[in-house]
């Protein structure tokens, strides 16, 4: 109608209706095409929603869900509702599941960082990344191992680190020291007080270990030092018999003697203070046993003296005794190796004096025999002895007594050889009375006894020859020495015997080698005095021989008539 109107030819209607189709057709096509895009779409969605379910059941490591359908029907639209669900589900899993992996993930490089001594360390788990295509629960327990393997190692270097702590603090407490200093010095973080977790790496765990062996080594000198101090003590205190009371001041350092380092656990039981204390007791000690020293060895050498006295064994010399008391003052000689060895002399002293006993009382019986035998010669001698005068029976039931125990000495010396022989081959040594062989003197006795028999024998038969001679050849009679060439004398006997008096005097030369001979040890001084000794006792025996030589100092009456006459 309008064309009509208008007046527009069919050709150009025609073309109009033309561009009309065509531009119809193109919208058609347009649409169409959208609607293969929109579908191609939604195949693409359902095709991807299919591989992600796929790939979060292989990530998981499950092989189904429930409430999945087996087979897929319906519009493509209707296929995407029904998967929706199911895969919705398997997000949420997945989520879930990672956080549990960030979680035990995130614990095990704390604890690595720990272990590590690493200072700082995020604790936002949020920020561990999860890295690997395996959420499967296998996984997740070796993670979860692996974080029981590290909480348990952790557990561990912790108990060692109180261990550690508690060591420490035990032995600063034995030792007298702060051990919060010590500890914050190995790392501040192993102070509680510094609030900061402990540092339970391998460097400081070695770092408590050394600090550990050191104070146990600072223990162990220390227990040495007052176990030497206590020994120091203890002997003093015996050296100089110093009360009990006295010593309780000191007992808990004695009281350490006998204990191990592992046996000691006090506090306060090896600190510096009790160690300077005892050092000062110690030399206060000392010192106080220089004064005493001398006392005590001077008692101990009257005591070996009274023993050799009584037993008239050999004396000690005087003067070396002195010379050791010299070098005693001066330092050179351990006073107590001193004592104890003049203690073990004392007790060879007692020991040899028992042995000599029962010699010693046969000898005391000999000698009181032989005084008894010089009193019956001099009052055999006395012309006046049968005179009636006051004490004259006493002396005639004296003499009779005299009489039955000079008949008694010959089997008196025989026994008296006997036993001294017998005592000087299980000795080794001659049995010296007052510094002379007993064996010499007995021997020496009976020959001269023997010699007094015969000139007594002599002058009977020379005073019976006079009583036969006639009277007037009386006259003819003179003195003349007796022919005996050894007299037994009252002066040699009782000198010998009665009155005898120890020798205590060393010759010269053994002064002068115990001036030059360097003695630094008891033993060197005992053995010197030894050897001195036995080099006077060969001066002794070389001269023993002539000390009970009588002298010819008595005449005898013999005949000196013109005939010749043999006694």
């Amino acid at each position: 109608m309008i064309w009509d109107e208008v007046g527009d030819d069919q050709f150009e209607r025609e073309k109009v209706l033309l561009d009309i189709e065509q531009e119809c057709l193109d919208v058609y096509r347009k649409k169409v095409d959208n609607a293969n895009i929109s579908r191609a779409q939604l195949h693409q969605e359902l095709a991807d929603s299919e591989a992600e379910f796929t790939h979060l059941l292989l990530l998981l490591d499950e092989r189904s869900l429930p409430g999945r359908p087996e087979k897929m029907t319906g519009t493509l639209k209707e296929q995407l509702e029904s998967i929706a669900p199911a895969l919705r589900e398997m997000r949420i899993r997945k989520e879930e599941r990672e956080k549990q992996f960030r979680a035990v993930q995130g614990q095990i490089q704390k604890i690595s960082a720990e272990i590590a001594g690493e200072s700082e360390y995020n604790d936002l788990s949020s920020n561990v990344l999860v890295h690997g295509n395996d959420l499967s629960l296998k996984k997740l327990e070796e993670y979860q191992n692996e974080l029981q393997r590290l909480q348990n190692e952790k557990i561990e270097r912790l108990q060692k680190v109180e261990s550690y702590i508690s060591m420490i603090r035990s032995l600063a407490a034995m030792l007298g020291t702060d051990s919060s200093l010590i500890i914050t010095k190995v790392h501040p973080s192993l102070n509680e007080l510094s609030g900061l977790s402990k540092n339970i790496s391998d460097s400081i765990l070695e770092k408590l270990g050394s600090t550990v062996r050191s104070l146990e080594a600072d223990k162990k000198a220390r227990l040495e030092k007052l176990h030497q101090l206590g020994k120091s003590l203890t002997n003093l205190w015996n050296l100089m018999d110093t009360p009990q009371k006295d010593r309780a001041r000191f007992s808990n350092v004695t009281a350490l003697i006998s204990l191990s380092s592992k046996d000691i656990s006090t506090p306060g039981s090896l600190t510096l203070d009790i160690i300077q204390q005892a050092e000062t007791e110690v030399r206060r000690l000392d010192q106080l046993k220089a004064s005493k020293m001398k006392e005590l060895f001077l008692r101990k050498q009257v005591d070996l003296e009274e023993i050799c006295k009584r037993s008239h064994m050999e004396i000690p010399s005087r003067l070396e005794m002195e010379s050791i008391m010299k070098l005693m003052n001066s330092g050179e000689i351990d006073h107590a190796d001193l004592l104890t060895s003049m203690n073990k002399q004392i007790t060879q002293a007692q020991e040899e004096a028992s042995s000599r006993k029962a010699i010693m009382e046969k000898v005391e019986k000999w000698i009181l025999a032989r005084d008894e035998e010089l009193w019956l010669e001099e009052y055999s001698r006395d012309d006046n002895r049968y005179s009636v005068s006051r004490g004259a029976h006493k002396n005639l039931r004296r003499a009779e007594r005299a009489r039955v125990m000079v008949n008694k000495i010959p089997a008196l010396v025989d026994m008296l050889i006997a036993k001294t022989k017998s005592w000087e081959e299980e000795r080794k040594k001659p049995f010296l009375y007052d510094e002379v062989p007993l064996f010499a003197m007995l021997e020496e006795y009976n020959l001269l006894r023997k010699e007094r028999d015969e000139e007594k024998q002599r002058q009977r038969e020379m005073k019976k020859v006079q009583n036969q001679m006639p009277v007037g050849q009386e006259n003819l009679f003179v003195l003349r020495p007796s022919t005996s060439s050894k007299r037994l004398s009252d002066r040699s006997l009782n000198g010998g015997f009665n009155n005898a008096t120890p020798v205590n005097k060393k010759s010269s030369l053994g002064i002068q080698q115990l001036g030059s001979t360097p003695i630094n040890t008891p033993q060197q001084s005992i053995s010197f005095l030894k050897k001195s000794k036995k080099e006077d006792h060969r001066k002794i025996l070389s001269r023993s021989r002539f000390a009970f030589h009588p002298r010819d100092d008595s005449a005898s009456v013999v005949s000196s008539f013109s005939g010749p006459f043999s006694p």
